[in-house]
Parts: structure tokens; sequence; C-alpha cells
């Protein structure tokens, strides 16, 4: 339908709208027309996607100054859906307006899920496959293969090339698969297409590290205009993207295989003084006058950017010092010697990269002003070698990352060198952490650089947390309830057990043998009541593993067992694939299963149990970070100082967003319906529930607080049979609104 939403003509591929969706749009409309950011949180299952899409889609056609809309994800198969609902919206528009509904729109990934050589693309890692395409694409390669006919090029590439400004995708939405044929089609390299098409898009969507990560987003995002719309989808765990984009971790193999990688590299200096003097006397002259004005790191050998974010990094000469390739190679052993030298340690040491950089410049004359150059001149000195297996020199890479970023920031960072694991004590495994404690660092860039930035998910709440973890002022901040013709979410607090002793996996009670036995017949008595599939999540690995092997021993298992069969999600991705698939063989035959799984695991953050794989999900405690994690602890110092956020308030707020996560998994559209069990006393109190989003606390009623395994299992009945009458199509139709109802909404308004 197409309606008017105060002044815009939004053009919706559906005869009938919810009312959140509605809403959604009206306040996303006010952030866009605002010019400011917006934080909203809508549940899961009420078309958030397509109300994104077809709001920005129409203010981009009504306003032509407008940029492009750039859609971030966090995985691939999310990124394929986005665009799949886009293709459904574009042939709607297409249909009404015609060709003035034209647009072009296109997903970017990495080479790995793009490229379509034959030999590249059977490469198994991204490293190796980045590699193996430069080996082919390089600019020095190409040059020597004029005179060399035996040196291999990419087809595709030389096609692209070839091609010049006139490669040009038609009008359309191109999913990676379609560029990947259309690429074959025409013979050129879909990746490079792609790249190259960013300029020319409507829409372009891509992955959370192209925006956030520096590293990235100077070799991909540099050039999108400041009128271009920001959306990040699923951004519930943004900050954590955020830090972990600034962090380095340096273990003892890595710097042993840096030095090795620093050997390889001397002697190349040397092949090359003897056959090429020129090229390095050329680089010593370009360096002289500085990197950034002669754009000595040029496209299309795109190595990656500065880690360091953009406003920080000096313009200008790089110090005399380092100038020369075997000066600058002696200043990268003296400053990796001091590494080795401080990671070995007999206890954990902890220190500002201020400190750090004063002591590392009296004991081993490596000043910091000098570290701020090191990734900007070890990029430049891998081009004039001419070097293309770069997934060799991933070790010296990080160590030049760790030495730019601890040269280059003195607030918002901390070093710490741990000998060993504390959950491992016995296992002797050094590692040097240089972690970024402040996630406003990494956004601040793009929320500077774009005028709407539109942070969304479903598990956003408390909302009042984000503003001040991300350092932004939004112009919008709303939290949107669910509309449902039946009740088909069933929020509950299982608080004790059979014998009516407390459930919790607090520290002092996790391993008593009275909880495991009491969590265990929770498990045994819902999968005899709950049809299909059930999904557990456990607050970590370790705890995961402890509890099954007990439960396997009292028997529990077993009784499982007798009714659904159980597959265990671990560390290996392969594994829980096949587990996962498994699975959902187990829940279509009608034999059934339980999925045993962990909140912040990959299965907890991508995948869903929509339907009969997911009648219920069964939160096993509260999902708090590891508290004794020494970076934990000076982030929660640093926010207090920083940003006034009380310890208890972060913990809670992340333990909770955790687990609102994990149960959102069971419902993922209103015709579908299942429970979420909230398996730990703690729950029970005001202030832990409270931090749930509101479209759970609003079915949470008074009666579904404080209950017994037994109680439990009565409710579950209950509820799955009331489930199981048949649901009146036409009945979920009075939670829809009509191009009629909102017109006399618009009226009203």
């Amino acid at each position: 339908m197409k309606f008017n939403l105060d002044g815009l003509d939004v053009y919706f591929p559906y005869e009938y709208i919810y009312p959140e969706q509605y809403s959604y749009m009206r306040e996303l409309k006010h952030a866009l027309d605002a010019k400011g950011h917006g934080l909203l949180e809508m549940p899961t299952g009420t078309g958030k996607t397509i109300s994104l899409l077809s709001l920005i889609t129409s203010y981009q056609l009504a306003h032509p100054e407008v940029g492009k809309l750039v859609y971030c994800t966090r995985t691939v198969p999310e990124m394929e859906k986005v665009l799949a609902e886009l293709k459904l919206l574009q042939e709607y528009r297409l249909e009404r307006i015609g060709k003035r509904a034209q647009m072009i729109a296109l997903g970017l990934s990495s080479r790995k899920n793009m490229c379509i050589h034959p030999s590249v693309a059977e490469e198994r890692s991204r490293e190796s496959v980045d590699a193996k395409c430069r080996k082919l694409t390089s600019s020095w390669v190409r040059v020597k293969s004029v005179d060399d006919p035996d040196i291999e090029l990419c087809d595709f590439f030389e096609e692209y090339e070839k091609t010049g400004a006139e490669a040009l995708l038609p009008p359309g939405i191109y999913t990676l698969q379609d560029l990947r044929v259309f690429g074959r089609k025409k013979g050129w390299c879909p990746y490079f297409l792609a790249r190259h098409m960013i300029a020319f898009v409507n829409v372009v969507v891509y992955s959370y590290q192209y925006l956030v990560d520096p590293k990235v987003s100077q070799m991909v995002s540099k050039e999108l205009e400041r009128e271009c719309i920001v959306v990040f989808d699923e951004a519930h765990n943004i900050d954590n993207v955020c830090i972990e984009a600034l962090s380095v971790n340096l273990r003892q193999q890595t710097l042993d295989s840096a030095g090795r990688n620093i050997s390889k590299l001397k002697s190349k200096v040397n092949l090359m003084k003897q056959k090429d003097a020129q090229r390095l006397t050329d680089e010593y002259n370009r360096l002289v006058s500085g990197l950034a004005q002669q754009g000595a790191l040029t496209a299309p050998d795109d190595w990656l950017g500065n880690p360091a974010l953009p406003n920080d990094i000096l313009r200008e000469s790089v110090p005399g010092n380092i100038r020369r390739a075997e000066h600058f190679l002696t200043f990268l052993s003296r400053f990796l010697e001091y590494l080795k030298k401080r990671l070995n340690v007999r206890q954990v040491e902890s220190q500002s990269p201020r400190s750090f950089v004063q002591h590392c410049a009296s004991d081993v004359m490596v000043e910091g002003r000098t570290l701020r150059f090191c990734y900007d001149r070890f990029t430049s000195l891998m081009k004039t070698l001419e070097i293309v297996d770069t997934d060799e020199y991933t070790p010296i890479q990080l160590v030049a990352d760790f030495g730019t970023l601890v040269g280059t920031y003195t607030k918002g960072f901390i070093l710490i060198i741990e000998p060993f694991d504390e959950r491992m004590p016995s296992v002797p495994d050094p590692v040097l952490q240089l972690a970024c404690l402040d996630a406003s660092l990494a956004i601040r860039p793009v929320f500077e650089k774009f005028q709407s930035v539109i942070i969304t998910s479903g598990t956003l709440s408390p909302l009042d947390l984000y503003p001040k973890l991300l350092n932004v002022n939004p112009v919008v901040v709303q939290s949107f309830q669910m509309t449902l013709t039946r009740e088909c979410i069933c929020p509950l607090v299982a608080t004790r057990g059979m014998d009516h002793s407390a459930m919790s996996t607090k520290f002092d009670m996790r391993d008593d043998p009275g909880v495991i036995r009491n969590y265990g017949k929770l498990v045994a008595e819902l999968s005899a009541v709950i049809p299909d599939g059930m999904v557990c999540f456990f607050v970590s690995y370790a705890y995961m593993d402890s509890i099954i092997q007990q439960w396997h021993d009292k028997g529990i298992l077993e009784e499982i067992m007798k009714h659904k069969l159980v597959f265990i999600e671990t560390q290996d991705v392969v594994e829980t694939s096949l587990a996962l698939d498994n699975f959902r063989r187990a829940c279509d035959c009608g034999r059934g299963g339980v999925f045993f799984s962990v909140a912040r695991g990959k299965v907890a953050e991508g995948i869903d149990f929509d339907r009969h794989y997911g009648r219920c999900v069964i939160m096993i405690g509260v999902p708090f970070q590891y508290t004794l994690s020494r970076i934990l602890r000076a982030r929660l110092e640093y926010l207090r100082e920083t940003f006034q956020i009380k310890e208890s308030d972060f913990l809670s707020f992340d333990a909770v967003r955790q687990a609102a996560q994990c149960v959102g998994r069971v419902i993922r559209s209103k015709s579908d319906y299942g429970m979420m069990i909230f398996a730990d006393k703690r729950y029970n109190r005001h202030e832990k529930r409270d931090k749930l989003p509101k479209w759970i606390t609003s079915h949470l009623i008074d009666a579904h607080l404080n209950l017994s395994t037994d109680m439990v299992a009565h409710v579950a009945r209950d509820f799955m049979r009331r489930m199981a009458q048949p649901f009146d199509i036409h009945a979920g139709q009075k939670s829809l609104l009509s191009k009629e109802q909102l017109m006399q909404m618009g009226a009203g308004a």
C-alpha cells in the first residue's frame, strides 16, 4: 500500500501494517527530519527490517538531496535477508511508480564470500583468499606480466580493469549470489565491481566492521558522503563490536612469528638493494615528503588502513629514524625484543599506554611518536618490496597495529600482561593485551561524519544506557510494544525446584548438587510437556559441560532423552552446524529435540528457533560476564569515572540484554508462539526484571513469577493446550491497520 505519513508518501509492499510498524516509521522520520541520530527498540517478528527499508527509500525518493542508505548487519545471512526484503519492496515500487523508483542496491562482503576465481575461491580462510587474490591482482605483478607471459593473472580482474569506468551494474537489487552470477556472465570480478559501485548505489548492505573498524572503513567507506543515512541493525552489542575493533592481543607465538617475518623482510630488503636500489630510494624520498601528501598507499593494491581513527593519524613526515627500510626493520626488532621481555612475567602487570611508552623509550629508545607511524611505515615497506603473500605477515602486522595504537592513545585504553589464564593457572600462556575501554572512540567518527545514524534492535533495554556508553545525544529514543491478537508469548520466572529449594547460578550456589539436580528436573519435566523443539541456554561453556556431566551421572539426561534427543553446541563451528542440522531433522520428524547452548555464543547471537524448532527457551542463570576478568574490571572503573555508570548497573544491563537476546530466539513472527523461562531466583527482583525489553515484561504477569518446577510444568501444559486450538487467521487481522484506517489516523492526528 501507499500511505501518507506526516506529509511523506510511503511505499509499503503489504496490504496491511502493524500499529507498531507505523509508530516505528513515524519516530524514524522524526530522526531523519531533524538530521539527528535515533535509538529504536522494536520487538522481534514485527517487521522491523521492511519498516526501515520502506520509510528510508521513500524518504530518499521525496528528498533527492539525501544520500545513500548504509545498512549495517552482523552476519552474511542477515545481509541476505535484508536484500531479499528490499527486492520485494522494489517490485512493489516499480509496479506503483515505474522507472522513477529504479535503484541500485548491493551487498558487500569479503573476497572469500565474493570471489569467483576457481583456485582462489577454494581457499578456506579469509586471509589466504585475500593473499592469493593479491598475488593475481597487485599492480606490480601485472606490470611484470607484460614482460613475462607465464605470470598468472586473474582474468576476471583484467576484464574489469579493461572496462574501466564503464564497469557498472544496471539498476536492480544484488545479493552476493547475484553479484557472482553477474560477474561470471560479464567476466568481471564481483568484489572489485561492488567496491567500485559503492559510489553509485542507493543502498549498500555490509558488515559493522566496514564502518566501525578504522582499518577497514578507511579502505571501503572513506568516500561515503555526509548525507548518508546509516542503520546499525541488531545493534544490542554494538559497544562490544566497537571495543574489539580497537583492541589487540599479542601472545608468545605471535611475537616469535613476527621475529621470523622481520628476518624475511631484512633479506628481501638486501636483495632489493642489489637488484633495484632505486625503488628503496624512491620510497625514502616519498617518506621525507610525508605519507599522506604523496598518497603512498593507493588502490587497487588495497592493504588494510591505519588502525587508529582518521582524526588521530598524524598528517606529517615520517620520523627520520625509520625512513630507510633497514632502519625501520631494526626499529621493529628493538620494539619486538622489548615486547618479548615484557611478556616474560611471573605475575599480572597493568599500566596505561602513556606509562608503557615512557618505559619503552627509556629501555630500548623506541619513542611514542615513532610508534604512531609504525603501521603506515610497515604498509609502505610491504608495497615497496612488492609482497603479495600477506597472510604470512599477519604476526608482524599485528605488532605494527599494536605499536600505532599504543603510541596514539593515552586515554580510554589499558595494557594488561597476564602470565596465564586465571581459569587454568597451571598452563603458562602469557598474553599482552591492549584493550580499548571506551566504545565511543570507535563509533565517534561515524556519528560525526553522517547526519543520521539509527541504532535499532529487538533487545536494547534499558535504552538510557546506550547514549552514555556511545557518548551520543540521539534526537529520538523509543521502545515499542508488540500488538497481539492472542497471548502467544509466555514469559515466566522459575525460582525453585520441586523440593522448593532456590535455583540460581550465583557463584556460591552454582555447584550445589541440589541446584544442579533441580535444573535437570526442570528440563526433564518440560521435555515431557513441550512438543517438538526446546532450547536451553547456559551462562558459559564450562558450566554447561559441568552440569551436563552431572546430569548424566545422576540419570537425568537419560530421563530427558526418553522424550527428546539432546544436541549440544561446542566451540567448534562445524560440530555446532552439524548439531543444529540434526536438531532440526529431529523436530521435523516428530521425535523432538533439546538444544543445549551458551549465552554470548554463536547460536545465541545468530540462529533463529522459529516455529516448531523453538516452542520453549530456558535461560539457566543470569549470564554475567566473567567478573574476575581484569579487562572487564578496568572497563568498569573507566565507565564509572568517565560516564558515571555504576558497576552493578552495567553488569546487570549487560547480563539481562544477553538473556533477552537468548529468549528472543523463540519468537520470530506474530503467528509463532513459545515460552520464555528465566530459571534463576534473581530474575524475581525488580532491578533485573525491569531491564528486560517492554515487549517481554508486558506479558510477564504476577502469577508467572516465583514459580517452582511443578508449577512451571502446569503453566506449560495449559499454554500449549491453548496454543493448540485452531487459530482464526481473520482474528489476526484485527491487530493490522489497513490503508483506510491509516488515513483516518492521519486525519485524526
